[in-house]
């Protein structure tokens, strides 16, 4: 017996029956290796009464040796107080309602032992998101239920209200005069109860529930329309722009804005892009942590020659810097809405333009994966920040759909789509 690490954990074999392996430096800390090669951390000790307790720390992998004997630790130090920890979370199960579970899975996300998307810990913004939709949607009408009792015709009901607007509601915010509007509908449904399903199987791997009623329900598909621009929209924005810089309004935002329109990339890429992340040998911006982790997304030449006119701020590192202080510039949002509102586009957001760059890039014959690569999303090839040549066909395809779009917001580009004018061509 020696004391468990890592390595010892991961070289450990399978074999016909299970098996564990005891750490000399923690008595009572173990890890249990089962024939397929499931390995699972425990913590053994013996109640006031002398009866011998086991209790599951969790799976190897979605912890470490370290954060499970840290966790053990926990559990023994408790043993020693006089407590029966085993005893004690089977008295939680049976008492353990939506809310508190809901707090459980947000303290151990924050914590990074629940993984998010491509097998990280959640983002900060992703956490934000997760705690609204917990707050204003799963507490309000589930919150009180025991874990326990929940049936698949309950979270059914909870999806319905969602979709029906049950839980819509507009709240104070913590800002001045600052308000939340809480809206319901397919989408949000939709997306609280996939939110809704992963804390579920967080409590059926807690052993909290045998089995997940969230599983085999059926979620609204989502309604929300796809808005993109049209050329004369986008000529109207171009406008709106021109305008908005002849008028000395703030430089940042429009700024922003054209980046956003010109890169496809998202409000709170731009807003947060570095100039050291800004490569224009490479023809490409190499983000150290977008939503999709490191990132390396081909920028055509009309955005760099915005980023040309841009003044740097001497201290701050950020290419849309703050008005005072170091940090990025907090006005995008309001920049934003007096610039639509010129263009008379109030139903444009920022992922508008996204949608619209990806629409074009469609409109000029590209393929879902190249265009996947110039949104920087997952499915895209280009997702290390470390690939230091891109592909030649990657910054040909950036610099055609910028300087298309570009074309459409100056006017020098006819509002025609140019598939179509391409088949004109061939007939």
């Amino acid at each position: 017996m020696s004391k468990l690490t890592k390595t010892i954990v991961d070289k450990a074999t399978p074999r016909e029956a299970s098996f564990f392996l005891w750490c000399s430096d923690l008595p009572g800390f173990g890890v249990r290796v089962w024939p397929t090669g499931k390995k699972v951390y425990y913590a053994d000790y013996r109640s006031k009464a002398g009866a011998r307790r086991r209790i599951t720390i969790g799976h190897h992998g979605k912890l470490t040796t370290e954060e499970a004997r840290r966790l053990a630790m926990i559990t023994l130090g408790d043993v020693l107080k006089g407590e029966d920890p085993a005893e004690e979370r089977a008295t939680r199960r049976n008492s353990l309602t939506v809310k508190m579970l809901c707090d459980t899975y947000l303290d151990a996300t924050e914590r990074g032992l629940i993984m998010g998307k491509r097998n990280r810990p959640k983002k900060e913004s992703t956490l934000s998101v997760d705690r609204g939709r917990i707050a204003r949607h799963i507490v309000p009408l589930l919150g009180n239920k025991l874990v326990r009792d929940l049936t698949q015709a309950d979270i059914n009901r909870f999806v319905r209200d969602v979709a029906s607007g049950k839980t819509a509601v507009v709240e104070k915010t913590d800002k001045k005069r600052g308000k939340a509007i809480v809206e319901g509908g397919p989408g949000t449904a939709a997306r609280t109860a996939g939110l809704l399903g992963g804390i579920l199987s967080f409590a059926v791997s807690e052993g909290v529930i045998p089995f997940n009623p969230a599983q085999g329900v059926k979620r609204p598909a989502d309604s929300r329309r796809q808005r993109r621009l049209t050329p004369d929209e986008f000529r109207a924005l171009g406008k709106a722009l021109e305008e908005a810089e002849a008028e000395a309004e703030i430089d940042q935002g429009v700024t922003g804005a054209r980046l956003i329109a010109l890169t496809g990339c998202r409000s709170g890429e731009v807003v947060g892009l570095k100039w050291s992340e800004v490569d224009a040998t490479g023809k490409c911006f190499r983000l150290e942590d977008s939503k999709e982790g490191a990132s390396v997304r081909p920028i055509g030449q009309p955005a760099f020659d915005v980023l040309d006119k841009t003044v740097k701020k001497k201290g701050c590192p950020f290419v849309l810097p703050a008005a005072r202080g170091d940090g990025s510039f907090g006005g995008m949002p309001g920049a934003w809405k007096r610039i639509v509102a010129r263009a008379k586009l109030d139903d444009v957001t920022p992922h508008t333009l996204r949608h619209s760059f990806a629409s074009v890039a469609g409109d000029l014959g590209y393929s879902e994966s190249t265009i996947a690569a110039l949104l920087g999303h997952a499915a895209g090839s280009v997702t290390s920040r470390y690939v230091h040549h891109l592909d030649a066909v990657l910054i040909a395809a950036a610099d055609r759909v910028a300087g298309t779009i570009h074309g459409y917001m100056t006017g020098k580009v006819e509002s025609e789509k140019p598939a179509r004018r391409a088949r004109k061509s061939r007939q």
